[in-house]
């Protein structure tokens, strides 16, 4: 019969990023297999007409690491010594590089046995957020949402609720976007509703309450808002008077004070000179007028002088006094 491979399994496996992976590939050879042992493990190019790339082989009781690839890090043979019939390999910190057909080939001349498994590296879903949008009011459309940031698709979304009893039938569920729709809330539907999702590799949840308000009484959010319009008005109507106030008395006193200012700048007419020197000469001198004359003449400001008039004239002589003058 000759070399035969005897591992068995999917052809397809799914794992998660970080986790360590083995892929098995144990074998069993004919006793007439006589020759040199040789064992390669490989990445299958998807393109045909392209070379498989080598990654692990062993031969002459040697290991070989191929290629500086991101491939060929943590990548070993299972078993510490591939020649006593396990040839599996192991990959100790899977990434989305790994994602990729493998072969095992194990050759001991005159027998030869090959097989290949594919291997898909998926993102773990993480913890997703969930969240109501919504008043939440009684009679109205209410929505759950639940997302997930990171996750290798497909995912899929399912609400439950935890406190309550059963979600009711007439909300409906998208589990590939994760909505679950209220379209006519209710205190039916109060509760706590947990989202759970999930992938091939893995699974997240979170937690949201959902609670019913009861709506506003319309009539008293009417009578409400027209009493305040009304307060308002009033306010503004108060305010506005006594802007108009102050104003006005500021203008009045204003008035006042312009009056007063013209008032004491007028100044008090003057008694002139001549009426003064009359009036005291004849309260003096009764019966007696005077008449004032000019102080031009040096010498005789500060006295009494006598005129004497020519003895043709007749006249008598006249006094004369330095401040109301002669009389006449």
């Amino acid at each position: 019969m000759g070399m035969q491979l005897t591992s068995t399994g999917p052809q397809t496996l799914q794992r998660a990023q970080g986790e360590r992976m083995t892929l098995m590939c144990t074998y069993t050879p004919d006793p007439s297999d006589t020759g040199e042992l040789d064992i390669e493990w490989s990445v299958v190019s998807p393109d045909t007409t392209q070379k498989d790339q080598l990654l692990l082989s062993y031969a002459g009781g040697n290991k070989y690491i191929h290629g500086n690839s991101g491939l060929t890090k943590g990548l070993d043979f299972a078993a510490g010594d591939p020649s006593l019939g396990d040839a599996s390999l192991s990959i100790a910190f899977l990434s989305p590089a790994h994602s990729a057909t493998y072969q095992c080939k194990v050759k001991k001349s005159p027998g030869v046995d090959m097989q290949k498994v594919s291997l898909v590296v998926m993102v773990r879903p993480s913890v997703p957020k969930c969240w109501v949008e919504g008043g939440e009011a009684v009679g109205e459309t209410v929505s759950l949402h639940c997302k997930s940031s990171e996750g290798s698709s497909p995912l899929n979304y399912a609400w439950k609720r935890e406190r309550g009893g059963p979600i009711p039938p007439s909300a409906t569920q998208n589990r590939v976007t994760g909505e679950l729709l209220i379209s006519n809330h209710s205190e039916s539907f109060v509760g706590i509703y947990m989202c759970e999702v999930t992938n091939a590799v893995g699974d997240e949840r979170c937690r949201v309450k959902l609670t019913a308000n009861k709506p506003p009484n319309r009539a008293g959010v009417i009578s409400g808002t027209v009493v305040g319009c009304l307060l308002l008005i009033i306010i503004l109507a108060i305010l506005i008077w006594l802007l108009i106030y102050k104003c006005d008395a500021r203008f009045t006193r204003y008035e006042k004070e312009v009056s007063n200012d013209i008032r004491e700048d007028v100044p008090a007419p003057e008694s002139r000179p001549h009426s003064r020197g009359s009036s005291r000469g004849a309260s003096l001198h009764p019966g007696v007028a005077y008449s004032q004359v000019g102080m031009q003449q040096t010498g005789h400001s500060d006295r009494e002088h006598t005129h004497i008039p020519s003895s043709s004239t007749g006249y008598t002589p006249v006094k004369y006094d330095s401040r109301y003058g002669f009389a006449v």
